[in-house]
């Protein structure tokens, strides 16, 4: 078993740090002080079972949901994402699940959807060129990007919708389960992508019910149970800790051993000039 203390912090930047952040809506408490901190060049999954609250959170980061409570910081400075516009124009973009792409457009189209109205007009070479250039950086398999969506793979449409998020070049990229229903070759695709964006200095943070897919790229693994944090551990953990963290069974045990790592890190976290 390895211990919090036996991993390096994140050399990067930190990206987004979350203090203390709920959520309510009504009687209801989806979310209920979370904290969690992304570095740049850093891959954070969050897991967690079915109501564990990581969707939740992921359209609070968007700006689609207002917190309730806590403060959120991004590249060292206090932030309100009061709408999804302002958490693009602050750098954080979202690949959410469905990928809202539109099938009878090309990929071009597709990719610069909803930047048309920008103030200065693109003309179809150059959104051409830019597109190219944004799935160059990618190594995408993408034959032209003057086919329509519907003739491409899933991977090959993940892709094209994680192009879209680094059109405006933000600092955090969040993808929403970006492997379901992939099938193996698709999926490892999509991991390879995942790594090519981290390694452009960018933070991650990954939604994903797939193990297998979160210990091939994260870099740490962040544990939400019943709208609350429940432990950060690392891709060597046992299936068995993970499982005890996501599901509760063990709760006491695991619980009280991931309160002492995410301690541990703030201490040492904290120490740092």
């Amino acid at each position: 078993m390895s211990d919090a203390s036996d991993h390096r912090a994140p050399d990067g930047e930190l990206v987004l740090s979350l203090k203390g952040i709920s959520k309510h809506f009504g009687a209801v408490s989806a979310l209920t002080d979370i904290n969690l901190d992304v570095h740049a060049g850093e891959v954070v999954a969050l897991v967690g079972d079915n109501g564990a609250g990581k969707s939740t959170l992921v359209k609070v980061l968007a700006g689609v949901h207002q917190p309730s409570s806590g403060t959120i910081t991004f590249r060292g400075k206090q932030v309100t994402l009061s709408d999804p516009a302002t958490a693009l124009d602050l750098g954080i973009a979202t690949v959410f699940q469905d990928l809202a792409l539109c099938e009878n457009l090309d990929v071009v189209a597709n990719i610069f959807l909803g930047r048309e109205l920008s103030p200065i007009k693109l003309d179809e070479t150059a959104m051409e060129v830019r597109a190219w250039t944004l799935l160059n950086e990618l190594a995408a398999r993408i034959p032209s990007v003057r086919i329509p969506i519907a003739s491409l793979s899933g991977g090959q449409r993940q892709t094209v919708a994680i192009a879209r998020s680094l059109l405006l070049e933000p600092k955090l990229i969040m993808l929403d389960e970006p492997t379901a229903a992939l099938g193996v070759a698709q999926t490892a695709e999509v991991l390879n992508l995942i790594e090519r964006v981290r390694d452009k200095g960018l933070g991650v943070i990954m939604i994903s019910h797939n193990m297998e897919d979160v210990r091939a790229v994260a870099d740490r693994i962040v544990v939400l149970r019943l709208g609350r944090n429940n432990g950060i551990f690392y891709p060597d953990t046992s299936n068995q800790e993970l499982v005890s963290a996501i599901t509760g069974a063990t709760e006491n045990a695991v619980s009280r051993r991931a309160v002492r790592r995410q301690a541990q890190q703030e201490v040492r976290e904290g120490g740092q000039p």
